[in-house]
C-alpha cells in the first residue's frame, strides 16, 4: 500500500502540473511564472512539478491504476486516481493536436525528427512512453518519422519496424519538415542551434519537455511550440 500511495502521489502531481499548464495556454499565462511561485511555497515543493509529455515507465502507470483497482475490488470509487490516469493519457492528444494544428495541409508525407524515446532520461525503457504515442499517431497520419535517443534505440527498433533509427542527434534532423522534443536527455539541452536550422526543412520544433527558453528560441529564428507557454514565431513562414 506505501508503494502504491506514493508513486500515486508522485503521479498526481505530474498530472496536476499538466493540468494547470494547459489552463494556462487558454489564458495566455506561462507554465515556468506558475510554477515558480508554487515551488517557493515549502509546503509545495518542486519536485515532479515540472510539465510536459506525461509519465510513462512501468510503475506510475501500473501503481496509479492499481489503486484504481484496489478501490473496485472492496466498492471504493478512487476518483482522484483515475483522473490522474485519464489526464497523463490525454496530455500526449492535447500536445499532438498542436503538431496537427501546424500542419494545416496535413502530415502526409511530412518528415518528423524526434529527439528522445525513452519515458525519461538515463534509462532505456520505453514502456508505455509519451514518445511511443506521438510516434504511432504521426505514422498514422502518413509521416516519416526518424527518431534518436542516447541509449534507448535498440528497444525501439524492436518496437516499431517503421521508425527509421538515427546515428545520431543531428543526422536525425536531415530533411525533417519539424522536431519534436520527447524526453529531456541533457545531450539535447544545448544543441548547435544554427546546425539544427540548417539542417531541417523548416525552423519549426515542438519542445514537449519545455527545454527551451521561448525568447531565446524566436531570436534563433525557430517557430517553437511548447507546453504552458504562448507559441512564439522566429520564422514567419506558414506550412502547408
Amino acid at each position: 500500500m506505501v508503494k502504491y500511495a506514493s508513486n500515486a502521489m508522485l503521479a498526481c502531481k505530474i498530472s496536476f502540473i499538466n493540468e494547470i499548464a494547459n489552463l494556462c495556454e487558454r489564458y495566455g499565462a506561462d507554465i515556468n511564472n506558475v510554477r515558480e511561485g508554487m515551488c517557493a511555497d515549502r509546503r509545495i515543493g518542486n519536485q515532479f512539478l515540472y510539465p510536459g509529455l506525461g509519465y510513462g515507465g512501468s510503475c506510475f502507470p501500473k501503481d496509479t491504476l492499481a489503486v484504481v483497482g484496489m478501490g473496485k475490488e472492496v466498492g471504493f470509487d478512487c476518483k482522484l486516481n483515475a483522473s490522474v490516469h485519464e489526464v497523463n493519457q490525454d496530455q500526449r492528444g492535447h500536445f499532438w493536436q498542436k503538431i496537427e494544428k501546424e500542419f494545416v495541409g496535413g502530415l502526409s508525407g511530412k518528415k518528423l525528427a524526434f529527439w528522445g524515446v525513452a519515458f525519461k532520461p538515463r534509462t532505456d525503457d520505453i514502456r508505455q512512453a509519451p514518445s511511443i504515442a506521438l510516434m504511432e499517431r504521426a505514422i498514422k497520419a502518413g509521416a516519416r518519422v526518424r527518431a534518436f535517443d542516447p541509449v534507448a534505440l535498440e528497444h525501439l527498433s524492436r518496437e516499431m519496424t517503421s521508425v527509421e533509427i538515427a546515428t545520431d542527434m543531428y543526422q536525425c534532423l536531415e530533411g525533417a519538415d519539424a522536431l519534436v522534443v520527447c524526453t529531456e536527455w541533457s545531450d539535447f539541452r544545448s544543441p548547435d542551434w544554427d546546425r539544427v536550422k540548417d539542417l531541417l526543412s523548416a525552423p519549426l520544433i515542438f519542445d514537449g519537455r519545455n527545454l527551451y527558453r521561448a525568447h531565446s528560441m524566436q531570436e534563433h529564428g525557430f517557430d517553437y511550440v511548447s507546453i504552458g507557454r504562448a507559441t512564439v514565431r522566429g520564422a514567419a513562414k506558414s506550412r502547408s
